[in-house]
């Protein structure tokens, strides 16, 4: 039997608009600084294969790691520019647009892991995000834990005068140089996909990052030691661009929402679990980690984190008091 041209002429519709469904399928970009076996990365690639399946494929998200797109300030600029459309940042870099939020990127602010956590899920840091979307228009989905950072040196550091003009490496944010400044070394911001040479051909004599990252980056090729002046303990936000969020639906903002935050909290998860892992690594390796007593740093970083900052005195004590 024949088949009715109608019907026919309806096939051929039909197969044209399920071409254009795939054709249509969103891109996005989701760029960080960090390598390919970080926890971040790892949970990042997930969270797209994730947000892929549960929107039919209406959305692909392509992960850049390892600074392929840019330096962190580079892509942190390129959400309000339209290159990219999730980044990962640091609470200090979020910071720069929005001061009140970069109180967790703080030294010492946190007592320990629970105070991190009491304060990712509190009212106050609800109201921070908050404030920083009114401000820049992008939105901070989820907070990961980066781990607290150490300073690495090829001498050991028992003391703040033990770090008296030590040539350190920072991130270029003003809060990641607070903690080395107030202990008399020299801040050298570097950017991180030039830390490794920076530090072989001894342009800094120092860095400072957390554990996982010492290992991913191989710094303890080039440092003889780890001291644990946990000076920091270290977030990163997945934020994510406003002009992308607003164009979802209700339905896509809320699969994108969980996956962001099921991959933050597993990426946190592995990051903890690396800090409990890898002294015994290090120590494995020939590295010298020395503990630190950490009351005469926190002592000298005191004056600076009350004299300079930009959250109000109600913020800081709300912290405290988490």
């Amino acid at each position: 039997m024949k088949r009715p041209l109608a019907g026919i002429a309806l096939c051929v519709v039909t197969s044209f608009a399920s071409i254009g469904q795939v054709v249509a399928a969103e891109h996005l970009k989701w760029a960080h600084i960090y390598e390919t076996d970080t926890p971040m990365h790892k949970w990042a690639v997930w969270a797209a294969d994730e947000f892929k399946k549960r929107t039919d494929g209406r959305y692909e998200i392509d992960v850049f790691p390892a600074s392929s797109l840019g330096t962190q300030s580079q892509i942190d600029e390129g959400l309000t520019f339209g290159t990219v459309d999730i980044v990962y940042t640091g609470t200090q870099f979020a910071g720069r647009q929005y001061g009140p939020i970069g109180i967790a990127g703080a030294p010492y602010i946190f007592r320990d892991h629970d105070h991190w956590k009491a304060y990712r899920d509190s009212d106050l840091f609800a109201e921070l995000r908050d404030g920083y979307q009114d401000k820049t228009g992008n939105i901070p989905v989820a907070m990961t834990y980066y781990g607290m950072r150490h300073v690495t040196a090829n001498k050991p550091i028992h003391s703040p005068s033990d770090m008296r003009d030590l040539k350190i490496r920072t991130p270029n944010a003003p809060l990641y140089m607070m903690f080395p400044r107030a202990v008399g070394a020299n801040v050298t911001p570097i950017a991180f996909s030039e830390l490794y040479l920076a530090l072989q051909q001894g342009v800094v004599d120092a860095q400072e990052n957390p554990l996982h990252i010492i290992r991913s980056k191989r710094i303890y090729e080039v440092q003889d030691y780890i001291n644990l002046t946990g000076h920091i303990t270290d977030s990163l936000l997945t934020i994510v661009s406003g002009s992308i969020w607003n164009d979802m639906d209700e339905a896509d903002q809320n699969i994108l929402k969980d996956v962001l935050l099921q991959a933050a909290e597993q990426a946190s998860r592995d990051v903890l679990k690396a800090e409990e892992e890898l002294i015994a690594w290090f120590r494995g390796q020939g590295v010298k980690v020395i503990e630190v007593d950490r009351t005469p740093f926190r002592e000298a970083v005191l004056p600076s984190l009350k004299a300079e900052n930009d959250w109000s005195e109600e913020t800081f004590q709300r912290l405290n008091s988490l």
